[in-house]
């Protein structure tokens, strides 16, 4: 009895410890993650502090979620600063019941971070890259998406070869 009151205040604890549901990644973590997975992958680079980031989040998760029998990876890479991490950003992961998986890029020279995504990025957020395995080069948006923008993407990103005879 006393074993299982131990091993239940245990994972209560694990529960409410943000660390044990976001992680800290460099770049390079982050770079290996989209090069190594196998299924399409959603990447949306977003901040507490950013308006529009906070609006796309529930419907990408909607969205990624409707395309789950596709194997469609949701992956929300917070930029918030260091001192936001991850107090803050479980605070808004729990307040708004967020599920998708999330990491916090613990990185502070953008010059060198931004370019290695998308050598186009600006820096805006919200940010979203899209990968999968069939296409040469993945699609890159630095601006908020409307959740019919994201479908579409999702779908080029499923079918490229499609995509390139609809032109």
């Amino acid at each position: 009895m006393m074993r299982v009151l131990l091993l239940t205040i245990f994972f209560v604890l694990v529960g409410l410890n943000s660390n044990a549901q976001i992680r800290s990644w460099k770049i390079t973590d982050l770079e290996k993650y989209i090069q190594t997975t196998d299924s399409p992958l959603v990447v949306n680079f977003w901040a507490t502090y950013c308006v529009p980031c906070k609006e796309e989040i529930p419907y990408f998760e909607k969205i990624s979620g409707k395309f789950a029998k596709n194997k469609v990876k949701l992956l929300l890479v917070s930029l918030d600063v260091k001192k936001d991490y991850p107090e803050k950003i479980m605070e808004y992961l729990r307040k708004e019941k967020i599920r998708a998986e999330v990491v916090w890029l613990d990185e502070t020279d953008a010059d060198y971070f931004i370019p290695r995504i998308d050598s186009s990025w600006t820096g805006a957020l919200p940010a979203t890259l899209l990968s999968s395995k069939g296409i040469a080069k993945p699609l890159f948006f630095d601006r908020q998406l409307k959740p019919e923008e994201l479908e579409k993407a999702i779908q080029k990103i499923l079918h490229p070869d499609e995509s390139n005879h609809k032109k």
